[in-house]
């Protein structure tokens, strides 16, 4: 694409996107979660998505497990200690894009005052206008990220041997983004 396309801004959709996570729990079962607050901000010349620029911001506190004693172990300093450290934080250093439909993300995640370069693969699902005549376009986004090299160092072993919570995160993202007029 030209680089005198006019550059086009875009917005998450939070009522049809999701922030997720999931980790092993005890060897044997995954356990699931969400934030329940973030912002995300993309620039791009024009729909061109190789060129995007992704900004993301996400509330600490707002991690969600669907178990309330759990959240509240995420939130404190033995995880993202979400009182000194309120917001992850991720942004693209470049986009490569594979084919038409697959990209791979790369960028600084800030997780805890930490940053580190992660890459993320992204599933472009198309663009589409709303009935409000809203330019919209969506992706599956997923990664995996190592927990300890973000300072998120808390663990057990079990008496069988093994621990409590996997070193590994998976990173499940579904994102609907609005193109801004």
């Amino acid at each position: 694409m030209s680089n005198t396309a006019i550059q086009s801004k875009w917005s998450i959709d939070p009522a049809h996107s999701e922030i997720g996570f999931k980790v092993r729990h005890m060897v044997v079962s995954n356990v699931k979660g969400k934030f329940q607050n973030f912002n995300v901000d993309i620039t791009t010349q024009g729909n061109d998505f190789a060129t995007a620029q992704v900004k993301v911001d996400i509330e600490a506190a707002s991690v969600f497990t669907n178990n309330e004693q759990r959240d509240g172990h995420l939130k404190s300093s033995d995880f993202f200690d979400a009182e000194t450290h309120t917001h992850l934080h991720f942004e693209s250093t470049r986009v490569n894009k594979i084919n038409e439909d697959q990209f791979q993300i790369i960028g600084n995640l800030t997780i805890r005052g930490i940053s580190k370069e992660v890459t993320l693969d992204a599933e472009f699902g198309g663009i589409v206008n709303d009935p409000y005549g809203n330019e919209r376009a969506g992706f599956t986004i997923s990664g995996t990220i190592n927990r300890q090299e973000f300072g998120l160092n808390w663990n057990a072993v079990l008496e069988a041997g093994g621990l409590v919570v996997s070193d590994d995160v998976k990173i499940n993202i579904d994102a609907e983004i609005i193109k801004n007029k």
